[in-house]
């Protein structure tokens, strides 16, 4: 069995392509599995990492912002989208896969279409509520897309096979248990809230967060795991500090990133978070309510459309950035706090929403895709 994987750009992209990956190599040691990725993106080096081959294509992502500098940008990928098609041919021709799996970026595209007119059987995973205009030109093509969320399928072809295996994740949050998690955060009785903007940083969440804290501090009610970010660490410590805070006390905790998101989920009450697609997926799998703050800054706004994926399954409240403020966010954090039935209902529809057995799913449609064309 030979199974080519490709996407990337965005973790969103690369853990499911990942865990499809481990799963199909779990069932079959013996598989072949080769990942194409975009030059010089994260893929090349989470991919190795996980202990799977890599090669790349160069190939360039289109601005929709017309700028005079995008411009020249669009140029540029507008050559690497023919050139990247001469690469990807011959890395399909050395390596002669049985399967082509994509779960989405741009590197897919050239990719898959160009395995589709070998005639090898294309998959196509999208892990947003919102598919990607790479995965909507591919859909016709794949023998089915596998989507995240029931609220993903309004936006494809009518005519394409679409299943729904939710997204695969990590071990740690099939079976959450908040007591133990607690414990091993050494946390008190008091109610604990998870807040992140994703592994950069988000200065918008991060500023008014600061302003939270202080106020929570004040309150003396709550207690608090913030990840910062690479991009905001230091700078949020600074300005914390400057308000009498310190952001290593039990109380308030903030970090660089947060590398045991499992464990403080589980323990968390309530979660402030981003809406990328992963968490799409973790917030129902942990049955967790959240506060939602979707990055007004991603390609089709498709953060907007995962928190609402969540808040129309009741599951999530939706507070865009533009909106984003330390009182609006203090006030509502307040009033779910002092409604603990509410917050019970939400972590309920959360985990009623919830695909534990995704990456199973995934890979019963790779076994009948593979047996229906004579490979076993």
């Amino acid at each position: 069995m030979r199974i080519l994987m490709t996407g990337g750009g965005t973790a969103g992209h690369i853990n499911p392509a990942l865990a499809i990956a481990e799963k199909i190599r779990q069932e079959n040691p013996d598989a072949e599995i080769l990942f194409v990725g975009a030059k010089g993106r994260m893929e090349t080096r989470l991919v190795p990492a996980a202990g799977f081959p890599i090669e790349t294509v160069d190939v360039r992502g289109f601005q929709r912002r017309l700028t005079v500098k995008n411009m020249g940008r669009n140029l540029s990928a507008a050559v690497h989208a023919v050139t990247s098609g001469g690469e990807a041919l011959r890395i399909l021709k050395r390596f002669r896969p049985d399967m082509a799996i994509g779960t989405g970026g741009y590197v897919s595209g050239p990719v898959l279409r160009r395995a589709a007119k070998m005639g090898i059987p294309i998959l196509v995973h999208e892990s947003n509520a919102f598919p990607g205009v790479t995965v909507k030109l591919l859909a016709k093509h794949a023998e089915a897309v596998l989507i995240a969320d029931e609220a993903a399928r309004r936006f494809l072809p009518p005519d394409c096979r679409v299943i729904v295996t939710g997204n695969p994740l990590g071990s740690g949050f099939a079976d959450p248990d908040r007591e133990r998690a607690r414990r091993e955060l050494q946390l008190d009785s008091r109610p604990m809230i998870l807040s992140y903007g994703g592994s950069l940083g988000a200065e918008r969440i991060n500023a008014v967060m600061t302003e939270v804290l202080e106020r929570s501090q004040q309150a003396g009610e709550l207690q608090h795991i913030h990840g910062a970010g690479r991009g905001g660490y230091e700078k949020m410590c600074a300005h914390l500090k400057e308000r009498g805070i310190s952001p290593g006390t039990e109380s308030i905790r903030v970090r660089e990133y947060i590398d045991d998101m499992p464990r403080c989920m589980a323990a968390a009450d309530l979660v402030i978070c981003r809406c990328g697609a992963m968490t799409l997926s973790e917030l129902p799998a942990a049955g967790k309510p959240a506060i939602l703050i979707p990055s007004p800054n991603v390609a089709e706004n498709h953060q907007y459309h995962n928190a609402m994926a969540l808040v129309k399954k009741g599951a999530a409240l939706c507070m865009e950035e533009k909106d984003l403020t330390a009182d609006a966010l203090w006030e509502t954090l307040s009033r779910l706090m002092a409604d603990p039935a509410q917050l019970h209902r939400m972590g309920e529809n959360a985990r009623d929403s919830a695909i534990t057995d995704a990456a199973d799913r995934i890979y019963m449609v790779v076994k009948e895709t593979l047996e229906k064309h004579g490979t076993h």
